[in-house]
This record gives structure tokens, sequence and C-alpha cells, in this order.
């Protein structure tokens, strides 16, 4: 018995037992790379013959990866055991409405629509001379090898496969499957492309989700193709001295609604979910799932303010119009805390008011940690609320939202609630004589010690609805698309991360200044209450359409230069081969 050795290639060693195993080379992916496989890499037979390089590839338009997931058709599934795979693959990482001619440019070139310029089904943009795809690159690398490209859909071809050897068009996905098993039983290709059309046909007319027959049926249809063309791989008569990667792709999936906004999260847009598997006989199964967003850190840095009466830090408004409320009007205030201190008395940590005590008389508002939880107070009536539990060391989000029903009243909420309500009438939420403050607040009286990270804190002139201001309230990010940012009367990220200034963003109010000496804080938090932005890192951690031309040149041996500016990763396998 021939010993089995597992071994991984890339310039040197990769694994790849976690989801990150992988090289990532950024997203221009601008460095030159060697071939992932050693040339005494054998086929799935003795090793016979001259290890000739090939490639079929495989496209199905309209196939969701979860959907694969969830029925398991039986050759999708055998692949992947010997195979990269992964069932939450991407079209693309952008937030542009996805179309089938833009990921079947994508999944050709290399690029995606930000350099093919391909958005629409008509192909209007596209320039291949300066995006070239895969049938121009290997005719221009290899030379007289060859290319064929068989297509149920006609722009395919017409559009990207100008530079193969042979391409055809077809009626319908049978028609095409026929083909390609005639290719491969008479012919010597070194790259055979198969467009399969009818799965997106059947999710276009009937819904692309696994409890639609008719769509799950097409899925199942085209599975048996899939299943007669690589038993005609396998039945070649020049098979076992060849060297086949064979890839199978969606170009997308499928939704009544494609692309979202700035800071959506591009994994729940269904259109972009694609199944893809990188298979070889010799590959080790690896499957690459989308990491767990819900396990995201809450990251980066944050002013710290902490002391007493005695020391303290603080940043105060450059002017004292910022956070009054006055008498009347609508509102809402947000703001993201972290509270280290131990203290069970009662620190302020952000209001305007000229004197935090326990009486009444004076007139403003403020936020104060009392105890594990926090407390909203209207100065000028003595009257206060409590919201939930914050002293933990964890990332919280409070929101207060002054509103008018006929009596104006305040809403005070943490996290995901709202916690209580209070009446206000008459109550004047004006300072006018002492700024905006966050930290410590004076006060005659003595309210304990706080430790406090303060971040992305917002203020509105208006009363967010709530049920917008709930889920608005887990973004870490304001930016110019959201909803009610024309409304925002100041915002401050507290990114700063340097200097006595902490600026605000959104060119409506004034930045803030510290009192004290600076403390910037970095901090990696998980929190249950916020979701982070998502990274384009972690949507480039699964297979994009970007991804399948990098490997196709990889494995045909043709070192990628740098000037070709593709935009995809290299995925190596892990490989078993025999040795003697």
């Amino acid at each position: 018995m021939k010993k089995i050795i597992k071994s991984v290639f890339n310039f040197k060693t990769l694994g790849m037992g976690s989801l990150l195993g992988f090289i990532l080379l950024n997203a221009a992916c601008n460095k030159d790379f060697d071939n992932v496989l050693p040339q005494k890499f054998k086929n799935d037979t003795a090793g016979i013959g001259n290890n000739a390089k090939k490639v079929l590839y495989i496209i199905v338009d309209g196939m969701r990866g979860s959907v694969v997931r969830s029925i398991a058709p039986p050759n999708l599934t055998q692949v992947t055991s010997k195979a990269i795979y992964s069932y939450d693959g991407l079209a693309d990482y952008q937030l542009n409405p996805i179309t089938n001619a833009a990921a079947w440019t994508t999944m050709t070139t290399g690029v995606d629509y930000t350099k093919h310029n391909v958005t629409s089904e008509s192909f209007a943009g596209l320039n291949v001379q300066n995006t070239p795809t895969i049938f121009t690159r290997l005719k221009q690398s290899l030379g007289n090898v060859r290319t064929v490209s068989f297509a149920s859909t006609a722009a395919f071809n017409d559009n990207l496969a100008a530079d193969a050897s042979l391409k055809q068009n077809f009626a319908d996905d049978k028609s095409v499957k026929d083909a390609v098993v005639a290719e491969l039983t008479t012919n010597n290709p070194s790259l055979l492309v198969a467009q399969f059309h009818s799965v997106e046909t059947a999710g276009a007319a009937n819904g692309y989700t696994e409890g639609t027959p008719a769509y799950t049926s097409a899925i199942a249809t085209l599975d048996g193709y899939i299943g007669e063309v690589l038993a005609a791989l396998r039945a070649r008569s020049t098979y076992a001295g060849e060297n086949w990667l064979v890839v199978i792709a969606s170009n997308k999936g499928g939704a009544s609604v494609s692309g979202g906004l700035p800071g959506s999260n591009i994994f729940n847009d269904l259109s972009r979910n694609t199944y893809l598997a990188f298979y070889n006989p010799k590959f080790s199964p690896t499957r690459v799932d989308q990491p767990n967003i819900n396990s995201l850190p809450y990251a980066g840095f944050a002013p710290n303010f902490s002391g007493n009466n005695g020391a303290y830090t603080a940043a105060v408004a450059s002017n004292n119009t910022i956070g009054d409320f006055g008498t009347s009007g609508e509102f809402t205030v947000m703001v993201k805390v972290r509270m280290d201190h131990a203290s069970t008395a009662y620190p302020p940590f952000i209001g305007k008011t000229p004197d935090f005590k326990s009486g009444s008389g004076t007139t403003g508002w403020v936020f104060f940690s009392a105890g594990d939880t926090w407390t909203m107070k209207v100065s000028g009536t003595g009257t206060q609320i409590a919201g939930e539990k914050v002293r933990d060391g964890v990332w919280h989000t409070l929101a207060m939202r002054i509103y008018n029903n006929g009596t104006r009243k305040a809403k005070i909420y943490t996290d995901d609630k709202m916690s209580a309500e209070l009446n206000l009438g008459t109550a004047n939420m004006s300072a006018p004589t002492v700024p905006f403050t966050l930290g410590h607040i004076n006060s005659t009286e003595s309210n304990g010690t706080i430790n406090v990270l303060i971040k992305d804190v917002a203020i509105y002139n208006i009363a967010i609805p709530e049920s917008d201001l709930i889920p608005y309230m887990r973004k870490t990010v304001k930016q110019p698309t959201d909803l009610y940012y024309n409304n925002l009367i100041g915002y401050w990220p507290c990114d700063d991360n340097q200097g006595s200034v902490i600026r605000e963003a959104s060119g409506k109010g004034v930045n803030l200044n510290y009192v004290g000496a600076p403390n910037w804080k970095s901090f990696s938090d998980i929190s249950p209450y916020i979701s982070p932005e998502i990274s384009q890192a972690a949507y480039q951690s699964v297979p994009n359409g970007v991804d399948i031309p990098v490997l196709i040149y990889n494995w045909m041996n043709i070192a990628v230069p740098s000037q070709w500016n593709l935009m995809g990763k290299l995925y190596a396998p892990t490989v078993n081969y025999p040795t003697k």
C-alpha cells in the first residue's frame, strides 16, 4: 500500500484548518504569486502521463448557497468531500444591485464592477481591453491551447468569450450539458466553461427558496447534469495523465431586493449568496463559512473620563447652545458607554446642568450612574427616571427621546428596550450658562468617582420614532445615508485617538474640548447590545466571484503579474498525494 502524505502548499506552507486559513492578498491583490501545487502532484490515478493542468468551470446562474446546503443535492454534496467549498459565498462584497451580467463579468475577469463597469444586463460599460477575461488571458499567456465556452445565455458568450477557441450558444441547459459531455469525450480542452441558466429562470419566476418546488426541482435537475459531466470527465481515455481543477460556482443568489445601504450586512443580501467549490480528487475537504457576526468585537478608541470633584476629566462644547432642549420641542439623544467604575454613588457622565445635586432649583438635564443602573434627571424639577443595569464593563447604548403628544414627555431606552417614561410638563431642559458636557459634571455635592468610556454621541432635533430608534441604537456609526442624519444637531464619534479636541463629525455642531488631561483608550469588546460595522475583510473571508480566476491562473501555472490588478485572493488547497 502506498503511503499517503498530507501537504499544504503556497510559497512555503499554508494551513486551512480555520476560517481565515487561506491567503488574503488584500483588496488589490497586486503581488505576484507562485503555483500552489508542486509539479509532482498527480491525479487520482497511478500518476503516469504529463500532468497536464486543465480546468472545468461550471457556472450555475441564480443558485443560492443556503438552498444547496438545505436540500443537499447528491452530486454537489459529494463534490464537497474533495474540495474547498462554501455555501456562504458572495457574488461580490459591494452594495450595488447585482445582475447576471455583472456577476458573470466578475467571475471571468477577476475584478468587480468598480473596474469592469458592468452593472446592467446590457453589459453597458464593459471594456474587455482594460479587464480581459480568462479566455483572453489564457490565449495571451499559453498560446495555442483549446478554450471552450458553451452557454445557454447568448449574452454570456457574445460579451465575454470572444477569445475562446470555440464558443457555442444553446437553447437550454440540457443541450449545454450534452455539448460538454461530447467535448470531454472527443476533444482536448485546457479550459472548458459551461454556463447554465435554468435555475435562475425558475427562481425569478417562482422564488429562490428551499420551499419553492420549481426552484429546488431546477437545482436537482442541474445537479443531475453535473453528475453526468463529472462521469464523462472521469471516463476520458487520457484522464490518468491529466490534472483537472473543477470549479462549480453560482454566479449569484436570488432575492426580491438586491443591494443594500452603507452599514448593512452583505451576508443578509440573499441576491449575493452563492455556492462555490474548487474540486480535485486529491484535495482535502475545507469548508469556508461566514464569520459569526454576533461574535465580532466592537473595537476602536474612546475617550476615558475618570475622576471626581477633586481631580477629573471632561469634554465640553465650545458654545453653550448645544444640548439646550428648553420647555418645548422634540429631541433625541443617543450615547454608547462602558462603565468601569466601582463606585456605588451617583456620578454624572453626560448632560447639561450648572450643578448636579439631589435637590431641585437648577435647570438642564443629566445622565448619571446610580449603583449598577443609570438614571436620567431633569434638574429643574428634581424628577428622575431609572434605566437598566449598565455598570458591568460591557458596552451599552442609552437614549432619551423627548416628544409631545399633547403633553411633553421623555422616554429613556437601554439597549433594545424602553426603560421608563417621565411627564416633563413645563420643565426647563436648558442651561444657557454652561456647556454640554461628557464626563465629569460639576456638583456641590460629592457624587462618587466615574471611570467611563464614551462613544457615538448624537443629538437630533426630532423624536425618532421608537420603531426606528431601538434598532438604530445598535449601529456604531452615523452615516449621511442614515434616515435621520439630516436631523442631527451634533454628532461626536469620539474616535479621534489623540489631542484635546473631540471633533463634531456632521458639520452641524461644535467640537468638544477636553478639561483635564486627555486620555484615549483602545478597546475591543464583545457586546450583545451593539452591532459593529462589519469590515470588508469579513466579506472577503468567504469565496467571492473575483477569487475564481486567481486560482484558475495559478492552476494553469500562470504567474499573475501585479499589472493585471486582480481583486481576488488565492485559495490554496490542502493536498494529499501518493509517494513511492
